[in-house]
Parts: C-alpha cells; structure tokens; sequence
C-alpha cells in the first residue's frame, strides 16, 4: 500500500502578503514576536528594524508635506499681491473722468504694476474715433482674429505673425506668447491683450481669471464713456 502523501501548504505569493498586511495594519502588533526575524534592507546595505524605515517613510513624506505647503503659502501670498493690483487698477479706472484717462490708467497700471511690456486695447466699432482708443471694424477684426473671440473665456499662448501684427502692430514682432480676452457688454466689443517676449509666459495652461476680471470691470468703465465720446465725435 502506498503511502499517503503529506498535502502541501498552500505557497502565497508576495501580491497576497502585501493585500493581506493592507487588509490587516495592526497585524504586527498583535505579532510583534515577529518583529526580530523581519530583515528591511538599508539603501546602504544595513538592516534596520521596521519601526526605524517607519520613521524614515514619515520623514520622507512629512518633507512632501511641508514642501506642498509651501507652495501654497507662496501661491497665496501671490494672489494676495495680485488682488493688490487689481484692486488699484479697478478703483483708478472707476475715478477717470474721460476715456483718454480710463485707457491711460489702465495702460500704466499693467506696464508698470503688473510689468506687462505690451498691452493692446482694441474696440471694434463702426464710428469713425472714439476718444483716443484704437479702433476696428467688427469686420476687420473678424478677418483678423475672428477664431480667437468665437469663446467668451480669455485665452493664453502663441499666436500667428498676422494676429500678433493685429493686435501689437510693429511689436507684435517681439511678442512670443499672449493672453487675450474678449470685451462683451452690452453692446460694447473689443479685446484686451497682453504680450511678452517670454514664449513661456502666457501659455495655454495660465491662468487667465485675473485678465478676464479686469476685461469684465473695463467693459462697464469704458461704457459709462462711450456716449460722451460718441456725442463729442458725432
């Protein structure tokens, strides 16, 4: 008669030891006998008990931690400067007495502010002048950047050599990248761009809410004075 075979333990793989020890985290207490057979091996060669490479994974990552944090202190301190500017901006825009004043204030404060070094402001309008703005037809600027105006959204990134001279004129052959939003308010069209000669200034990626908050306040502005310099320029 032959002998009966002894059955095999079942061989776990290290996929199911490390699903059992996720499932289990407080295994090792409950075993802490354990503890001494275990070997973690050193980046140097060393072993090192588990509750030492612990303390080195919570060192690691309480580095992360603070790493992140930081960022987000300086991100906040940013937009803490930013609203600064806005804020100047917007209140020096609502006191102008004229457009020429709403344009220069504007102007100045993102050159000068914001070190923007190219700031275009375009209103599409069929009237012959308004005040000292630059102006188009909705025609012509359809022509030129129709595509870039078909959102509401403001936009960032490179543009073409004929919608760069669009908007910039002779500098647009200096500029490398460019954030853009629409103005639309009742009424009112036009564009307000901004230019560097940094092709990683403004990139699709950039965050354009502060260029589309100012668009927004500027459109009201520059409405409070278009009848002014339509009836002047009549």
């Amino acid at each position: 008669m032959s002998e009966q075979q002894t059955p095999q333990p079942e061989q776990l793989d290290a996929e199911q030891v490390t699903d059992f020890l996720r499932r289990h985290p407080a295994f090792f207490v409950e075993h802490d006998e354990l503890l001494a057979d275990l070997i973690i091996p050193h980046a140097a060669g060393q072993a090192v008990s588990l509750v030492e490479r612990q303390v080195k994974l919570l060192r690691e990552r309480n580095i992360d931690v603070r790493h992140r944090l930081n960022q987000l202190m300086d991100t906040a301190r940013e937009n803490d400067r930013l609203f600064d500017k806005s804020r100047r901006l917007i209140l020096g825009m609502l006191e102008a007495q004229s457009l020429d004043q709403v344009i220069a204030t504007l102007e100045d404060s993102l050159r000068t502010d914001f070190q923007v070094p190219y700031v275009s402001l375009i209103l599409f309008t069929e009237a012959d002048r308004y005040s000292n703005a630059h102006c188009v037809t909705h025609a012509a600027a359809k022509e030129a950047i129709g595509h870039l105006l078909d959102s509401d959204k403001p936009l960032a990134g490179a543009l073409r050599p004929a919608e760069l001279s669009f908007l910039f004129a002779e500098s647009g052959e200096k500029v490398a990248s460019t954030a853009l939003a629409p103005i639309r308010y009742q009424g009112l069209h036009g564009v307000l761009a901004l230019g560097s000669e940094d092709a990683q200034q403004y990139r699709s990626a950039t965050g354009t809410l502060f260029l589309g908050y100012v668009a927004d306040a500027l459109a009201r502005v520059l409405l409070r004075q278009r009848p002014l310099a339509d009836e002047n320029h009549a």
